[in-house]
């Protein structure tokens, strides 16, 4: 479920450098690094309820490029991506105001943000995109690679909404299992869609059902003070994790961040900002260790799938 949290934050001022292009059927932001720098690997980048064209999120592409990645970030919501102009209304409905402004003002306020709200949650639900992620990264695995390499790494970052998808990524279901392209692989063996997942501040994650199903590298980053994941939960995640002998991991808990910390930041709020490039950090770490990894030889083990039901600092690598 989600919470306010999810729809609040700041609007950034940054200049996307990027350019917008249709892959594989979907409108996708891309920026990379700088010319003549060959990407360690590809990450597509699955937002926050915002989507794929807040600003917000393709200037964080932009820092991941800056970094040495390919970026990806798909509109898999189709268009229907919440609008940035619920930020302001929402912050007014949660501050404290007088009662005449309670009672006569809010009012109609709340109804300009369920005008926004309700189309999106019937629209962009996590069972009705699911399948539009599924596809685009079994067209990345499948295809030749956008840049010359004979190990194309795919990475998935997972951000609020799209923290769920990127975990089912990481669940590395059979049926979701493809042949890589053959420029990439002379093995004919299926193999994961995505080589490393990483997550910041996910909505709609079930602790342990989610948890117990993942397969792929991951990595957690989430606020003390998180609104959708709290503290218990994180801690029964992390020992799930360290049980297991077929993921690596980390979880890194932020103290003093809040939800949504990675991306819709107050530039005048420290704790928050600080949380933001420890995230960020996080990231690039991650993907650069994972991507550079010799490729395995064997197939890791993978579980059936069940059925989904979409209605200080904790650090460990197993």
């Amino acid at each position: 479920m989600s919470c306010p949290d999810c729809f609040l934050g700041e609007v950034s001022k940054g200049q996307p450098t990027g350019k917008e292009l249709e892959i594989h059927g979907v409108q996708t932001y891309v920026t990379g690094p700088e010319a003549g720098v060959s990407p360690k690997g590809i990450i597509v980048y699955i937002t926050d309820a915002f989507g794929y064209d807040f600003v917000n999120n393709r200037v964080l592409c932009d820092q991941y490029a800056k970094r040495g990645f390919l970026v990806y970030c798909p509109d898999f919501m189709n268009g229907r991506s919440m609008s940035p102009s619920i930020i302001a209304p929402m912050h007014t409905i949660l501050e404290k105001k007088s009662w005449l402004y309670t009672i006569f003002v809010k009012p109609f306020i709340l109804v300009k943000v369920l005008y926004h709200l309700i189309p999106w949650f019937m629209t962009c639900s996590i069972a009705k995109t699911e399948a539009g992620v599924i596809k685009y990264f079994t067209a990345l695995r499948t295809s030749p690679p956008p840049f010359q390499t004979r190990d194309l790494k795919i990475g998935a970052a997972g951000f609020c909404w799209g923290g769920k998808h990127t975990v089912t990524l990481a669940q590395d279901y059979p049926d979701h299992r493809v042949t890589r392209h053959s420029s990439q692989s002379t093995s004919s063996a299926p193999e994961p869609l995505i080589d490393a997942a990483f997550l910041v501040h996910p909505t709609f994650i079930k602790v342990p059902e989610d948890i117990d199903a993942i397969k792929i590298p991951i990595s957690w980053s989430v606020g003390e003070e998180d609104l959708q994941m709290k503290t218990d939960d994180i801690k029964k995640m992390k020992a799930i994790l360290e049980s297991k002998q077929d993921a690596e991991h980390e979880v890194i808990l932020i103290p003093g961040a809040k939800h949504g910390y990675a991306v819709r930041t107050d530039p005048e709020d420290k704790v928050q900002m600080a949380a933001a490039e420890q995230a960020e950090q996080q990231a690039v770490s991650w993907f650069s260790r994972r991507f550079t990894r010799t490729p395995r030889t064997d197939a890791s083990p993978v579980v059936q799938r069940p059925a989904q039901d979409h209605s200080a600092s904790l650090s460990s690598e197993s």
